[in-house]
C-alpha cells in the first residue's frame, strides 16, 4: 500500500517519539508498504527501502525543536500542514498514518479526502501540557481535549503505547480500534565491542567505581533533580553518567551541580548506535520519571542488557514493570538511593536476569510486525 506518514517532530533525533516513529516505518516497509513520510525540515535523513522523507518549510529563526509543547512547533505545524495538503491533492494515498498532534491533520484530511486514517497515539496531547506545563490556560486545554476526542473517534485504527493510553482512548471510542504496541524495538547489537567498552571506560575513569547510567531526556518530569540528589545518599564509589539533553540543558544542570559533586558526569546526547556501549558499561541503569503515565520508551533497552534497572514505584512504571524484574523505589532521593544499593547486590544481579529471560520470551521483532499489521488491517478494513 501506499501510505502518507505525518510525524510533527525532527526525524530522526534520538528522542521518544522520532525512535518510535523510526521502528514503525521499519515495520511498515518489512510489511511491503511504501511510506512517504512528511516531517519537520530538521533532522537526520534515514535510509529504509520504501520510505521517501519530505520535509516542510523551514523558517529562519527556528534551529531545534524540543521535546514537548513549544511555540517552535505551533509554527512547523503550520507549514506541515500545507506540505501534506501538497502530496494530498497530487497523490492517492490507501491511508493516513498521523503521529502525536498530526491527528489533528489527520482527521481533517481524511474527511476531505475520504482517506482512512490511523492515528498513532503515543501520549495524550493534554497530559503532556500538564507535563511540560505549557499552558495554564483553561480554554487551551480544553480545545486540545476536544480536538483529541474527535481525533480518537474519527480514526478508524488507533495504536497505542502502554496500558494506560489504551484505558483512556477506550473511555472515548470503542476498544476494537486500538491496538497496544509497546515500544520496545531498538537496535542494539547482540555482542559489543570489548575494546571499544574498555576505551569508554577508561575514559570516564570507571574503574573501581560502581556505575550508574541514566540516557535519556533531561526534562523535569523526568526526575533527574531527584536522581542527583539521590547521589548524596551514596558513597563516593558510586559513579553516577547522565547521556542526553539539548546543550543548553547540559549546560544550565552543570551550573547547577556542586563543584564538589565530582561523582557526576555529564556527557549530554550521544549517537544511536553509541548507546549500548555507555549502558554497557553500567552497574545500574535508572528511569528516575517522576510524573506523567506513559511508559518510558528507554526501559526497554535497559531490560534487556541484563543490567539491573531502577525506578519510580508509579503508575509510569509499573503499568508494565513489577518487582520481579525491576527494583521499585519510591519517588524520593533517599529511596531510590537505596534502590541502586539494593541493585548492585546479588538480588539485583537475579531481578536483572530475570528481566532479560522476560523480554527474549515477549518482545521479538516478529511480534512487533505482527502487531503492526494488525493495527493497518483495521484501518483498510471495510
Amino acid at each position: 500500500m501506499k501510505i502518507l506518514m505525518i510525524a510533527p517532530e525532527p526525524f530522526f533525533e534520538p528522542r521518544g517519539t522520532p525512535f518510535s516513529e523510526y521502528y514503525r516505518i521499519q515495520a511498515l516497509s518489512a510489511l511491503g508498504h511504501e511510506i512517504d513520510l512528511v516531517t519537520y525540515p530538521i533532522g537526520e535523513n534515514v535510509e529504509i527501502k520504501g520510505l521517501k522523507i519530505i520535509r516542510c518549510l523551514k523558517p529562519f529563526f527556528i534551529k531545534n525543536v524540543k521535546t514537548g509543547p513549544s511555540g517552535a512547533k505551533l509554527i512547523l505545524d503550520f507549514f506541515l500542514f500545507f506540505k501534506v495538503f501538497g502530496r494530498i491533492i497530487r497523490k492517492k494515498y490507501d491511508y493516513i498514518h498521523t503521529h502525536e498532534e498530526a491527528n489533528i491533520m489527520g482527521a481533517f484530511y481524511s474527511k476531505v479526502f475520504r482517506t482512512p486514517h490511523l492515528y498513532d497515539m503515543h501520549s495524550s496531547l493534554v497530559q503532556q501540557m500538564n507535563n511540560f506545563k505549557f499552558t495554564k490556560s483553561k480554554l487551551i486545554v480544553s480545545f486540545f481535549k476536544i480536538i483529541e476526542k474527535i481525533s480518537l473517534k474519527n480514526a478508524k485504527s488507533v495504536i497505542v503505547i502502554c496500558p494506560s493510553l489504551f484505558k483512556y482512548a477506550s473511555t472515548i471510542t470503542e476498544q476494537a480500534k486500538l491496538t497496544t504496541i509497546e515500544n520496545f524495538m531498538d537496535e542494539t547489537p547482540e555482542k559489543l565491542d570489548q575494546t571499544r567498552l574498555e576505551t569508554i571506560k577508561k575514559e570516564l575513569k570507571t574503574k573501581d567505581k560502581k556505575v550508574i547510567v541514566y540516557a535519556g531526556t533531561l526534562e523535569t518530569y523526568q526526575g533527574i533533580p531527584m536522581l542527583i540528589e539521590s547521589m548524596k545518599f551514596l558513597d563516593k564509589n558510586f559513579l553516577l553518567i547522565l547521556i542526553g539533553g539539548d546543550p543548553a540543558q547540559v549546560e544550565k544542570l552543570k551550573v547547577s551541580l556542586n563543584e564538589k559533586q565530582d561523582n557526576i558526569v555529564l556527557l549530554g546526547r550521544k549517537k544511536p548506535e553509541e548507546i549500548p556501549y555507555y549502558l554497557g558499561i553500567a552497574d545500574v541503569l535508572v528511569s528516575p520519571r517522576i510524573l506523567g503515565t506513559n511508559i518510558p520508551l528507554k526501559v526497554y533497552s535497559y531490560l534487556k542488557s541484563g543490567i539491573p534497572l531502577v525506578a519510580t514505584d508509579l503508575y509510569t512504571h509499573t503499568q508494565t514493570l513489577t518487582s520481579d524484574i525491576t527494583v521499585l523505589s519510591k519517588p524520593d532521593a533517599k529511596s531510590f538511593a537505596e534502590g541502586i544499593k539494593t541493585a548492585v547486590s546479588e538480588k539485583g544481579k537475579k531481578i536483572a536476569q530475570n528481566a532479560k529471560n522476560y523480554c527474549n520470551k515477549n518482545y521479538s521483532e516478529k511480534k512487533y510486525i505482527e502487531l503492526v499489521n494488525i493495527a493497518v488491517k483495521k484501518v483498510i478494513k471495510k
